[in-house]
């Protein structure tokens, strides 16, 4: 089938896979009509989520949690629906809910740290000249499931040596074989997939050392370093010997924790799914069948931009190793804790949008919101807010975000990226200083992290590494000298007159037809002339709408506008296509808070209801008004249409008006901010300022 058509009609493998926060006192009749509920909204998969919250009487792997758990799993499998499993109570991942250690204390984090004087029992690796470095348990924690289990609580559990062998085997004897006793049935069918979240090998709330397990002063001076030398771990000053502790405590990571899952997932017919602990991890997705990342506390944001910072590079980390590794899928948990600083229910539908846009045009094609809500009751609500699912005020409307989120999944699963640039890079130094001009120019390039350099040769003038070839490799000057240097030799996926730099694009190709998705990065509506690198006929397809339609092409290129937080595909065609499509969006009909009269207003469900005449059209118009937040319009009593984000555009057909001037009922959704933080204004925009 064409992609095209796929589109269409995404399968429901692209669907996107919520978080579903079991954070309640569970019963099997709720998670049932949940299920259901969800299957309806257009989401046919969900990561089981034990959370803060979670009943005390259903203790972490008791026989009752799983008694719950597997009702999950047989309403899913009913449903045709996809579960991942989540490996953790809560998380970091990697200590049961604290089991690994209870019994077994020897198997706690531990770290190396400088002290003045050690304490008795601490063991000393060596003296330096500022004190005396000491190997210690870090004394961290994980957040449990049950209330008094949190960050700083007394019964926070204890957070387990995910660098020490018997710990992990310990950790997968506790939670991934007791997860297969109980369905096995469903493995590699229903269950496909078990999430390991960010793994910490200090654990959270730990003392001030770095990470270290026990007898690893042996395997370091084994491997040439000189403990005095790890003085530099804690003031600032590297050396040969930070270096190596560095790249040994990397490879332990992978080897005992990563490594372990990768084979147990692997041999029990599953994928390891979920993110390492750090944005620009990269090394470790090596061990993940599914690579992912996690976008949480607006690390990236609308207002701060999309190419600064270490957390810039998430979206592009996951994708290129999954392209490296010939993964079909690359996930992100997102959405989490984006609330604003401050109200963190005030997380908006153009966020949501701004957000999964940014992701998609950098190649993730499994999108994890976090999170849909078992409960909300009591200070469930406050728990890493918002809900985004059936707690959100768009639940009504869900079906577009999911068909959405699949759309762009199955697109960028399904197409090959144009990444004619390498970027060469170590863990965690993914150099997003200097990728962001590339970005920002709409130039495609592939991060080749350090371990697949081995595989790479320059060869007549470019990088090959495998079947890929690159035109330029962003790398040190001393690093494969037959190829050029310089990025911005390679021309741009697009050409854009004026230059743009909020413009995100992401070159694809399947077959014989080029795309090319296009992002509206900033806040203010994006106005050029586009050249593509093809004499081929153009259409466009609104992935949000799933319309298509003709594009003209002029002496100066396509006349590109796009909207605040409008994306769009481009793609070529033959000209029987292209004729056979309808012609571009009417104009659009502004209309301001003047032309509306407010009807009435209820605050208990955050709303005003406007009225307003609507002009007699000859044509097909395009009604836009400023208002926040959610707002549906009724044309002459029939639901025309919901918009997220502003400015709200409905396209209004002549035949839905009539000859005379139409009705037009605009109902105004407040943000839930109102309801569980702080008020914000809401309604058209005059009338909010």
């Amino acid at each position: 089938m064409d992609l095209l058509q796929l589109l269409d009609h995404p399968p429901r493998e692209y669907t996107p896979m919520p978080f579903w926060f079991l954070n309640g006192d569970l019963t099997h009749r709720e998670i049932r009509r949940q299920l259901r509920d969800f299957r309806d909204h257009g989401v046919y998969g969900v990561v089981l989520h034990p959370r803060m919250g979670l009943a005390r009487r259903i203790g972490y792997l008791s026989p009752l949690f799983f008694r719950y758990i597997r009702t999950a799993v047989e309403t899913a499998a009913e449903l045709e629906m996809r579960v991942v499993l989540y490996d953790e109570g809560m998380y970091p991942s990697g200590s049961a809910c604290g089991q690994v250690v209870a019994g077994h204390p020897e198997l706690a984090s531990r770290e190396i740290a400088r002290v003045e004087t050690p304490a008795p029992e601490d063991r000393v690796l060596c003296r330096v000249s500022s004190g005396v470095l000491v190997e210690r348990f870090s004394r961290g924690t994980l957040r449990g499931v049950h209330y008094g289990e949190d960050d700083g609580e007394k019964n926070a559990p204890a957070s387990a040596d995910i660098l020490n062998p018997q710990a992990v085997e310990r950790f997968i004897a506790l939670t991934h074989e007791a997860y297969y006793r109980e369905l096995k049935d469903y493995f590699g069918k229903t269950i496909i997939g078990f999430f390991t979240d960010e793994p910490s090998i200090l654990g959270r709330n730990a003392r001030e050392g770095q990470p270290w397990t026990r007898d690893f002063d042996r395997l370091f001076t084994q491997r040439g370093g000189c403990l005095a030398g790890l003085e530099g771990l804690f003031t600032g000053q590297e050396n040969a010997d930070t270096a190596l502790y560095r790249r040994l405590i990397l490879e332990r990571e992978c080897q005992v924790y990563y490594g372990s899952l990768s084979g147990w997932c692997r041999d029990h017919g599953i994928a390891l799914m979920g993110h390492p602990h750090q944005s620009d991890d990269i090394e470790v997705q090596r061990y993940f069948h599914v690579p992912g990342q996690d976008l949480v506390y607006r690390w990236v944001s609308p207002e701060t931009g999309g190419t600064q910072g270490m957390d810039s590079v998430m979206g592009k980390c996951s994708a290129d190793m999954a392209r490296l590794m010939g993964c079909a899928r690359n996930s992100n948990e997102c959405f989490g804790a984006c609330g604003r600083p401050g109200n963190p229910w005030y997380f908006t539908g153009a966020d949501m949008k701004w957000f999964i846009d940014w992701l998609a045009v950098r190649g993730v094609n499994l999108f994890i919101p976090h999170a849909f809500y078992y409960s909300l009751q009591g200070q469930r609500s406050a728990e890493r807010p918002p809900d985004v699912g059936p707690g959100s005020l768009w639940w009504p409307h869900y079906r577009l975000w999911a068909d959405y989120m699949a759309r762009l999944s199955c697109l960028m699963a399904n197409a090959q990226a144009v990444l004619p640039v390498a970027v060469l890079c170590r863990n965690r130094d993914l150099k997003p200083e200097a990728v962001a001009p590339l970005l920002e120019s709409q130039r495609g390039f592939q991060y080749i992290p350090e371990s697949f350099w081995p595989e790479c040769r320059a060869e007549k003038g470019e990088l090959v590494l495998g079947d890929r070839r690159y035109q330029a490799v962003l790398a040190a000057e001393d690093q494969f000298p037959g190829v050029p240097h310089d990025a911005f030799a390679v021309p741009p996926d697009v050409q854009c007159i004026p230059p743009q730099p909020d413009l995100r694009a992401a070159a694809l190709r399947t077959g014989d037809r080029r795309l090319w998705l296009l992002v509206n990065e900033g806040e203010a509506p994006i106005e050029t002339a586009l050249s593509l690198p093809v004499e081929a006929p153009v259409a466009a397809y609104d992935l949000w709408t799933g319309e298509r339609r003709r594009v003209h092409r002029g002496e100066n290129g396509i006349s590109l506008s796009l909207g605040r937080r409008e994306s769009l595909l481009l793609y070529t065609c033959t000209p029987e296509e292209a004729a056979a499509l309808p012609v571009e969006r009417p104009a659009a009909l502004r209309l301001t808070g003047a032309d509306f009269t407010l009807e009435s207003q209820d605050p208990d469900r955050l709303q005003k209801v406007y009225t307003a005449r609507l002009p007699a059209q000859a044509g097909d118009v395009e009604v836009a008004v400023d208002a926040e937040e959610m707002a549906e319009l009724h044309v002459n009593g029939t639901f025309w249409g919901v918009s997220f984000w502003g400015p709200h555009r409905f396209r209004v057909p002549a035949a839905l008006c009539g000859p005379e001037p139409a009705a037009l009922r605009l109902t105004v959704t407040g943000n839930l901010a109102n309801r569980y933080g702080k008020p914000v204004a809401y309604g058209l925009k005059q009338e909010a300022e």
